[in-house]
């Protein structure tokens, strides 16, 4: 594992003024809509908007523990069905679990928030409902959470989003939006270099730090994640990465490795890294496009191995042609 030398590098400190001041002058709306790219710190953030929220009214309370162990009376988190069905364990990282493509919330789910909301708050002034992914609340869903919206009550709404266009028009009327942006490539050095304890990579020297950088779309936890499965994977793999692959026993023994070895979101990062390499080397477009659809079958858990194999070999016999 990378180890980080300073905890939360990746919270957004102009998001957090927007918080701090938020919770000084008490001036809380109805909904909010954290939004910005995936790996960007959302979820973390809301849950220490919310620990501080909470913290106004009950100090005395253990509130810290309980929202992380996801036990406060006054606090209901919703997230997509597959991601709920995945739960085996007291601890869950909704950032790791393999989206299969299928979540969805459901309106049952919106309407367990009216119950909850029913009920008096035992701990807080307010309650508080964090709706994880809400862009995978289907149609029904969505217009019983405007109702709610809509309707006085004594709760506040924080809706985790990395794509704001599918939510309804008239649930982000109703709520205020604070954006997550991405980081800069200034700033992600910076990070790579003070918070990462880097002596400890054996990154391939064939490759360079601006990729795992590039490939990170801006965003602190996406670098780490690309940083770790750079670092954990074989060399003997990573050194025939440098390039298109052209030997077709090559292509079947790395897709091979590749799926038995990285889970989906694993598999995902590194054709992103791939993608950044081979762009920087080739500026092939079709060759980002072939990668881009071999993300697209990952996504849907579409035979892994076999969507590996049939993108570097579509990839290999293009080269040849050219």
């Amino acid at each position: 594992m990378i180890e980080v030398k300073k905890n939360n590098f990746f919270l957004n400190e102009e998001v957090n003024n927007i918080l701090k001041n938020i919770i000084k002058n008490k001036s809380f709306a109805n909904g909010y809509i954290f939004c910005g790219a995936e790996g960007l710190g959302k979820k973390q953030t809301a849950l220490e908007f919310i620990k501080e929220i909470f913290k106004l009214s009950s100090s005395s309370e253990n509130v810290e523990e309980r929202i992380s162990n996801n036990n406060h009376p006054d606090f209901l988190i919703i997230e997509p069905d597959s991601l709920l069905a995945t739960k085996s364990s007291g601890s869950f990282d909704p950032e790791k679990t393999i989206k299969s493509g299928s979540e969805i919330i459901k309106i049952s789910q919106i309407r367990n928030i009216k119950t909850f909301l029913s009920q008096k708050s035992i701990n807080s002034e307010k309650k508080i409902v964090l709706i994880i992914d809400a862009h995978f609340l289907n149609e029904a869903a969505s217009n019983c959470l405007l109702k709610t919206l809509e309707e006085p009550s004594n709760g506040i709404f924080i809706l985790l989003t990395s794509k704001l266009n599918l939510l309804l028009d008239t649930i982000i009327s109703r709520c205020q939006i604070v954006r997550f942006r991405s980081f800069s490539s200034k700033l992600m050095k910076l990070i790579l270099k003070e918070y990462l304890d880097t002596s400890k990579l054996k990154i391939n020297t064939k490759f360079k730090f601006e990729d795992l950088i590039n490939s990170a779309n801006g965003s602190p936890n996406q670098l780490l994640k690309n940083i770790e499965i750079w670092n954990d994977f074989s060399d003997e793999i990573i050194s025939k990465l440098d390039d298109p692959i052209k030997n077709s026993l090559e292509i079947l023994e790395i897709s091979k490795a590749i799926s038995e070895k990285l889970e989906i979101s694993q598999q995902i990062c590194l054709v992103n890294l791939v993608q950044t390499i081979w762009w920087r080397k080739t500026k092939n477009i079709n060759l980002v496009k072939k990668l881009e659809n071999l993300k697209y079958l990952l996504r849907k858990n579409i035979q892994p191995r076999l969507a590996w194999e049939i993108a570097f070999l579509k990839i290999s016999i293009e080269n040849e042609l050219d």
